[in-house]
């Protein structure tokens, strides 16, 4: 389990063992900007879970590597002998507008978030087609829809979802899920969203629908490519991808006709988002944070 040492992935992490899972507990131990790394969180997480009766191993180490990633791994397989699932929490923020944005500003987001989704499921994958069964969870958000000024970090949770989806397609004949988990809850990370958020709850409610997805019983539903939402109370999972209209022309299609048929025959499908910019850019300018 990857990011575990803080927030949502230590409450996952916890219910898990609770549950009577084996936890490897990887935390690279850094800031939210992905700064000043330190191996203590994972260890005081596995203190934690052992206090409680519990077994659990940690490893301090960068998933956005291919070798970390594939670390994590390995130590499941030589501390427990097996791998039935994985979550990957690891994360990391570093805003500004998108005209603004540096490569360094981009390039460690985007391969915390969705390499470091990837060097695991990679890893994992190929155990797990070995055995033909396990889970794979990766965390994705609802900004996976566009942000403001977190393109990095939106263009990394969108990538992820479709990884997800890759994953499940890719590994169902071989037994093996995969599902994304879009999360509302009180952390370090969303305590500076731009808004207040109407629908929030704790990295524990989060961690029950994680323990649920991990489990024999979501397996054997056929749970699998889904992505959901959990926010407190609120548990909602997100359409795939469809098409939602669609023309056809006679003969090659010219700009000018386009033109024409477009606006009455396809038309756009609304922008969610766009209607609440004018809340957050009031709530820029005045130091308040609007209603999600």
């Amino acid at each position: 389990m990857t990011g575990a040492g803080r927030g949502i992935g230590r409450a996952v992490a916890r219910a898990a063992a609770a549950e009577g899972a084996k936890v490897v507990v990887n935390d690279y131990g850094v800031s939210v900007d992905g700064a000043s790394p330190t191996s203590e969180v994972a260890a005081a997480v596995v203190k934690e879970i052992e206090a409680a009766g519990g077994e659990a191993v940690a490893v301090a180490d960068d998933v956005s590597t291919m070798a970390g990633g594939q670390r994590v791994v390995d130590t499941a397989l030589s501390v427990y002998g097996r791998l039935d699932g994985v979550v990957c929490v690891a994360g990391i923020l570093r805003e500004r507008m998108l005209f603004n944005m540096t490569e360094e500003e981009w390039d460690p987001v985007v391969a915390t978030h969705l390499k470091g989704t990837f060097t695991v499921f990679r890893a994992a994958s190929a155990v797990m087609r070995r055995q033909r069964s396990g889970t794979l969870i990766g965390f994705t958000s609802g900004n996976h829809q566009g942000s403001v000024s977190q393109a990095n970090y939106s263009a990394a949770k969108g990538g992820i979802i479709s990884l997800v989806r890759s994953a499940a397609l890719g590994l169902h004949k071989y037994g093996v899920s995969a599902n994304a988990v879009a999360p509302v809850a009180r952390t370090r990370m969303s305590a500076n969203v731009p808004m207040e958020l109407a629908e929030i709850g704790e990295p524990e409610d989060v961690a029950a629908l994680v323990v649920y997805l991990l489990s024999e019983g979501a397996a054997a539903q056929g749970v699998t490519g889904q992505v959901y939402t959990v926010a407190g109370p609120k548990i909602a999972v997100w359409a795939q991808p469809r098409e939602l209209r669609a023309m056809y022309g006679q003969g090659r299609w010219t700009p000018e006709r386009i033109a024409e048929a477009l606006p009455g025959s396809v038309g756009v499908d609304p922008m969610p988002m766009l209607s609440r910019l004018s809340a957050m850019e009031e709530a820029a300018r005045s130091g308040t944070r609007p209603n999600a």
